[in-house]
């Protein structure tokens, strides 16, 4: 990684609560243009809700968020700006069960970004062979499998042209072959230079692809690094994590 690297994701001691539930404590990491950072950590610890911040689709009470130039933090921020930057796919594909591939995946750059029919029509049969699902535009979501369908999510959302992929546990609802397939999909976009943070139960896909991976116990950034810390952990929580998911 070039020393002089963007930083195009930037949390800064970043607080979350839910009434009395101290959800972030603390929070700080940094994202370089290009990244691939795998967020990983046991169920509670944080890890959803800061991909959710990042998006604002959860304001934050205390601390800073920088993403793509928009300050995210900031009360009188411009949300659809910022997502058109930064784009999410969740574990529920989110598609319109009334709507054919081919028009989920148009409906986002006809709507929010005013691109002319054709030209949207134009990308989205691009986005779907990058996605290899070329031969599906003219299907509706319930003609998919859930793992066609998740592949469609991550199409529809690479539509919008963002600087950012976030992806919230894209592959849990997954049987292992439909997993492999979206995996290889997100393993591509990875090797185009696309800046991507997803939170994942994935191992073998956080040591095989991940840049950097951070291991978030209790609301906090517990352990970060390359993803060598995961078959060296020096820290007793990540080591028990660890040990238990592999």
């Amino acid at each position: 990684m070039q020393v002089a690297a963007e930083t195009v994701v930037h949390l800064q001691s970043v607080h979350k609560r839910f009434g009395a539930l101290h959800v972030l404590r603390g929070v700080s990491f940094s994202v370089t243009k290009g990244q691939v950072v795998a967020i990983i950590g046991k169920s509670g610890s944080g890890k959803s809700t800061a991909l959710r911040c990042i998006n604002r689709l959860e304001s934050v009470d205390e601390g800073q968020i920088r993403v793509c130039g928009h300050q995210v933090h900031d009360a009188g921020l411009d949300k659809r700006a910022l997502r058109r930057d930064v784009g999410i796919v969740f574990q529920s594909y989110n598609l319109f069960p009334h709507l054919t591939v081919l028009q989920n995946i148009t409906l986002g750059p006809t709507s929010v970004k005013r691109m002319p029919a054709a030209q949207a029509r134009e990308l989205a049969l691009d986005v779907l062979a990058r996605v290899g699902l070329a031969d599906k535009a003219g299907s509706y979501p319930e003609q998919l499998s859930g793992g066609q369908q998740q592949r469609v999510a991550i199409a529809r959302s690479l539509a919008m042209q963002p600087q950012v992929m976030l992806f919230d546990e894209v592959t849990s609802s997954l049987d292992p072959e439909l997993t492999g397939e979206v995996l290889k999909v997100m393993e591509k976009l990875a090797a185009e230079g696309m800046t991507m943070i997803l939170v994942t139960h994935e191992m073998a896909f956080a040591r095989n692809v991940a840049d950097q991976v951070i291991f978030m116990h209790q609301g906090q950034v517990w352990e970060q690094g390359d993803p060598e810390i995961l078959a060296n952990p020096s820290t007793p929580e990540l080591r028990q994590f660890v040990g238990n998911g592999l």
